[in-house]
């Protein structure tokens, strides 16, 4: 999917909502564990009552790689569920060097058809530009997160500027906005403003809105751009809104209440 083809979807459904598949066999309603597979019985009940809302869906790889040949089928099958139009994010936050990554591009842009791939930069320029090779894939790139951790390295001095920023500013340098976009913690609040005006473009994944304390007026009113230029991802908030047999029905309420949220900035 192209930059303009995701824009035009965002201002379609007047939303930013990225869905998360973070899909817990502990956590999911207990009667879907007597189906063949319950992973993907959980996934295609949430894909169908929250896709009127969502505009991208990311399926977080290591609770389906945990449970080995089982797991990658029931990721493929929910991969190849989505509907059409729909961006699809493998959050897998690869990168190695270059040869490895670009087996790792050919697994998740070819063998499994995602639009985007979750990348991480620490090994520099040649274990991403790989993922970059791609027509119409994307990268996202791990750029500021909403982990604790995050200040081990992340917000350390690196000669004028803190690390975070140095990265920012050199991985944008490796693509255009149109094939790189970069994680930006929605709990970051004080960053999300500064780092909108250093990459004024591109697009921005922000994880950490519900569970993880951020929220959609504050990353909206700081980081929006003409473009939409944000994929707001909630997981546990949507799909594990409910644990009962009605769950399918809480997780739509909660995607709809999202999106309202998200259509006032569109």
């Amino acid at each position: 999917m192209n930059r303009s083809e995701l824009t035009d979807i965002i201002f379609k459904k007047k939303s930013v909502l990225c869905v998360g598949l973070d899909t817990d066999l502990t956590k999911i309603p207990k009667h879907l564990l007597q189906e063949e597979d319950p992973a993907f019985a959980f996934n295609k009940a949430i894909i169908d009552a929250t896709k009127d809302q969502a505009v991208a869906y990311k399926i977080n790889t290591a609770f389906y790689e945990a449970q080995g040949i089982k797991g990658w089928e029931s990721m493929e099958k929910t991969l190849r569920y989505i509907p059409e139009g729909i961006f699809t994010i493998a959050d897998a936050k690869r990168g190695d060097i270059g040869n490895t990554s670009e087996q790792y591009a050919k697994t998740f842009f070819q063998t499994y058809p995602f639009d985007s791939v979750t990348v991480a930069p620490y090994m520099g320029a040649d274990s991403v530009k790989p993922f970059l090779q791609f027509e119409g894939k994307w990268s996202i790139v791990l750029g500021l997160t909403s982990n604790a951790g995050s200040a081990d390295f992340q917000l350390q001095p690196c000669g004028d500027e803190l690390l975070y920023q140095k990265v920012l500013k050199t991985v944008a340098s490796w693509g255009t906005p149109g094939n790189i976009m970069f994680v930006i913690g929605a709990t970051r609040k004080e960053q999300l403003k500064e780092v909108r005006a250093m990459l004024p473009e591109h697009f921005f994944l922000v994880p950490g809105v519900g569970a993880q304390g951020g929220d959609v007026d504050t990353v909206c009113r700081n980081a929006m751009n003409k473009d939409g230029g944000l994929l707001i991802n909630v997981s546990r908030g949507i799909i594990f809104a409910d644990s009962s047999a009605s769950f399918a029905e809480r997780a739509n309420e909660e995607a709809i209440k999202y999106q309202k949220e998200m259509a006032v900035f569109l």
